[in-house]
Parts: structure tokens; sequence; C-alpha cells
């Protein structure tokens, strides 16, 4: 008998016992010990914001872009990372943007290479007058070993390349003039940003560089502080500059392709699986809007002609080339034979 009362206790203590093991288990955790949906790696993890700076329009193809960006980015973290979009200089310009970087701050810049110059000069040949004849050319710089030392010699400055994939258009002149040689442009006054490859490309082109942010061109168009300024369809178009100013001289003068770069101080904070993640999503993201930019000039053009502006096709795309090409002897700074180097990697096939 004490053996049978002995025998039931252990049974059931070893039932309480698997009971207890069984109440312990999480909830979100299966009976074989896998994982199930409702855990997140990133659940518990500490929430970033980071803030993408343009000076261009909302409506603008790099903008629009960038918000993809923040979805594909916010979808691969699990709402970890959150990306802010500010467009319109919200933020500042692109210089004052690139200092937020430099001091730390979880933002990233975008402009064309013209600006990192100002960093590492010669990155300024990218956004040199004449260089590509079509934007997919660009593809034989970004992926040469040239373009990977610059952009490591830009880290040691401070500020981390993330992308230089992002084509903004072919830029074209907005006046109340015809333009189509060097001549037509002799005493008016062509806005440019401060950044010294526009003063000396606009300058060999035959106008008198006046300097103006972004943000100002507008005003300044309609005040007269300038009589002519230059970007893509889609940037004269957003600004509405032809509110002001009703003939576009295609000129093409600048294929420009634009870039996105983070503080380097801040990107080291980063976790490595979020480092990668910001690399390949602004990368990848690049290509689809290069894509649309490119596709979308059509539709820029039929838009302006809609607002009563007027194209001029018949430039003399030869004798502009060919006044811009003192350009590239205008940099001190630069490697020795840069232009050579660059324009051999242009014609390899």
């Amino acid at each position: 008998m004490r053996f049978k009362i002995v025998h039931r206790c252990l049974i059931i203590l070893l039932m309480l016992m698997i009971t207890v093991a069984c109440g312990s288990q999480p909830s979100n955790t299966s009976q074989n010990g896998q994982q199930t949906p409702e855990s997140k790696p990133t659940e518990n993890k500490e929430k970033m914001i980071i803030k993408v700076a343009t000076v261009l329009p909302e409506n603008e193809p790099i903008n629009i872009y960038a918000k993809k960006v923040a979805e594909s980015i916010k979808e691969r973290t699990n709402g970890q990372v959150e990306i802010q979009v500010y467009p319109n200089s919200t933020l500042g310009s692109n210089k004052d943007t690139f200092e937020q970087a430099l001091a730390g701050a979880a933002v990233i810049g975008n402009s064309d290479a013209g600006y990192w110059q100002d960093y590492i000069s010669d990155f300024g040949i990218l956004n040199g007058p004449f260089l590509v004849e079509k934007p997919e050319e660009y593809n034989k710089l970004i992926n040469s070993d040239w373009f990977a030392d610059i952009s490591k010699q830009m880290e040691s400055k401070g500020l981390k390349v993330l992308a230089f994939n992002w084509f903004f258009g072919d830029r074209h002149i907005i006046s109340n003039k015809e333009i189509r040689t060097p001549e037509d442009l002799k005493g008016l006054k062509m806005r440019v940003p401060p950044n010294v490859m526009w003063t000396e490309t606009i300058k060999a082109m035959g106008a008198n560089p006046t300097e103006l942010e972004w943000s100002e061109v507008y005003t300044g168009l309609s005040n007269g502080v300038v009589d002519a300024a230059e970007a893509p369809l889609s940037t004269l178009y957003g600004s509405k500059l032809f509110e002001s100013a009703k003939i576009i001289s295609m000129t093409g003068h600048f294929k420009a392709m634009t870039g996105f770069v983070i503080g380097k101080e801040y990107f080291d904070t980063l976790p490595p699986d979020i480092q990668k993640i910001l690399v390949e999503e602004f990368q990848k993201w690049g290509t689809e809007e290069s894509k649309a930019a490119v596709e979308q000039t059509n539709e820029w053009k039929k838009k302006l002609e809609e607002k009563g502006v007027k194209f001029v096709t018949d430039v003399d795309i030869d004798a502009f080339k060919k006044a811009t090409q003192v350009v590239y002897t205008k940099f001190d700074k630069w490697s020795p034979n840069l232009y050579e180097k660059v324009t051999k990697l242009l014609n390899e096939k």
C-alpha cells in the first residue's frame, strides 16, 4: 500500500513539473521552440529617425523616389528605421545639410558632385559640362576602382557616400531669349549655385554667372536679379520658373547625376545590418529613379508647353562643347591628368 501511495505521489509531482514547464514557455514560441511570426528581431531595439534633405520641389522624381526608399527601409527593418524626406530646402541649402551631417546629425544630404568637390576635389569632374552623351555612361565611372577610391577619400573628410546613381536630368536654359550659340548668352546674367564648376561652365558658355541659392531663383528671375537660369525640365516646372520666363533652350550642358551622403560619424554608430540596408536601398532606388527621370522627359516638356513655354531645339551643341572644353583646365587641385583618366574609363567597352 505504501508503495502505491509513493508511486502515485511521484506521478502527480511529475505532472506538476510538466505543467509548470509548459506554462513558462513564452506565448510567441511554438512547442518545438521556434519563434512565431509575432516575434520580430527589432521590436526591442531603439527606433531611429533619419532625415533626407533636398533643395528640390516635392514633386521632383528624386523626392518621390526618396519616399520609396523610406518605405522599403521601413519594411526591411521592421519599422526600426524611419526615413523622413524634407524637400524644398526646408532643412537648408546643400551646404547646410552637409554641415549638419558632418556635425553628427542623423541627416542624409542630396546633391550633384559639384558640391562634393569642396571636400574631395576630384569629385567635381563628375559634374563637368558635356562629360557624357547618355546618363547610363556614368555607370562606367561609378563602378570603377577610381570612384571607389575617391569615395573612400570622402570618408576621411567625414562623409559616407551611400549612392551616386540618381539621375537628375539634362540641364537646359530658361530665359526670355532664344539661345542657340554661345554668342546669344553674352551679357545675360545667369544664376549659378555657390559651386565653382557651375561658375566656370556658365562663364565659358558666354553668360555672366550670378550666384544664388536655388530657393532664391524664382524671386531672382522675377525681379531681374538674373536673366536666366538652368535646370532639368522637371525642376523648371516644379519651381514654376515658367511664370517669369517663357523660353527654354535645350543646351543639355550638364547630364546631372546626383547622390546621397551621410555623416561618417553617425553612420559608424549604426549596426552593420542597418548600414548595409541603407546602401543597398539608396543604390537600388537610384536605378529606378534614373529610369523614370529619362522616361518622363517628354511628359515634363508637354506640361511646360501647356504653360506657354516655347522650346528652342536647334541649339548648336558642338559650339557649346567647344566653348566649355576649357573648363577642364581650371582646377589646379584635381589629380594630374584626371580628365584623361576619366575619359579613358568612359571609352572602355
